[in-house]
């Protein structure tokens, strides 16, 4: 069974043709979209994609999302959030559905973080295992808490609609500790250099001093917020992604502190595909 996938990010589009017997993206292509596009130059792109696709009638697709955004709907919700402002009320499954060239299958839409988890949990780093929570760390805290294949948004262990930043720790909520800005910024109040994390890491790996200091810090506060819900959630594993999951080296310990608890710890296994791999997961379901 072939799944034709659209996979939207802060700026690109991908669309992909994935199979899921055994799991793998046959073949992708990546457009850039600039975050303030508007709505008809949106579906352009889409619909670019989906003729480039061309997986005939009745095929089924997974389209993957930032939020806000309505999904059972397939609406957009991005009022004051800077991005995809155009898009805000737009209902993009019926716009999708009327210029497709073949009448499509079913149209499902999922948050991008819960691709992610569930391309991991597919055919990944959380593969194997029946409850996962994955992670991405890097602009902010994107979640995805993963129950037998299943993104989940609600139950025991698992934050408002299933997203970690509305985690609150020391007071704030989590991206105020654990974000690429919020490492940034602690540097910077620290040493008075504006360095981006990646450069910060690179001091750390030379030994103690501020910037050791500073991730310790943000990944410690990571495990100690994370672990209420590691426990709850009954995870067996945390999988980490985005651009900070990079400097692991640095990263294990501290967790693992802040956690004190025993799970698995993982990076993402196929960050790149991950989220078109869980896309046609979830179109996949009955």
């Amino acid at each position: 069974m072939t799944v034709a996938v659209v996979e939207v990010g802060g700026s690109h589009l991908t669309a992909a043709l994935v199979t899921l017997e055994p799991p793998a993206v046959l073949r992708s292509r990546r457009w850039h979209v600039d975050p303030d596009i508007s709505a008809e130059a949106f579906m352009d792109v889409m619909l670019e994609g989906a003729h480039w696709l061309a997986p005939g009638a009745g095929a089924p697709w997974g389209i993957a999302m930032p939020g806000p955004f309505d999904y059972p709907a397939g609406i957009g919700r991005f009022e004051n959030v800077g991005k995809f402002e155009a898009l805000n009320g737009f209902d993009i499954r019926a716009a999708f559905a009327a210029r497709l060239p073949d009448t499509p299958g079913r149209i499902v839409f999922l948050n991008d973080a819960d691709s992610f988890g569930l391309g991991e949990f597919t055919a990944g780093a959380a593969e194997g295992f029946r409850r996962a929570i994955c992670l991405t760390l890097g602009t902010g805290v994107g979640s995805a808490f993963i129950a037998d294949g299943v993104a989940m948004s609600s139950g025991p262990g698992v934050p408002p609609d299933g997203e970690a930043h509305f985690i609150v720790w020391g007071g704030a909520e989590l991206e105020e500790t654990m974000s690429r800005r919020a490492i940034r910024r602690a540097y910077l109040e620290r040493t008075g250099a504006d360095l981006d994390v990646h450069e910060i890491a690179d001091l750390a790996r030379r030994g103690p001093g501020v910037a050791a200091s500073v991730l310790e810090h943000a990944f410690q506060a990571l495990g100690e917020a994370m672990s209420p819900y590691v426990r709850d959630f009954g995870a067996e594993v945390l999988v980490l992604g985005g651009s900070i999951a990079g400097s692991f080296d640095l990263i294990e310990a501290p967790l693992r502190k802040g956690l004190a608890r025993d799970v698995v710890l993982r990076v993402a296994a196929d960050p790149e595909n991950a989220p078109l791999i869980g896309a046609a997961a979830h179109a996949s379901r009955p």
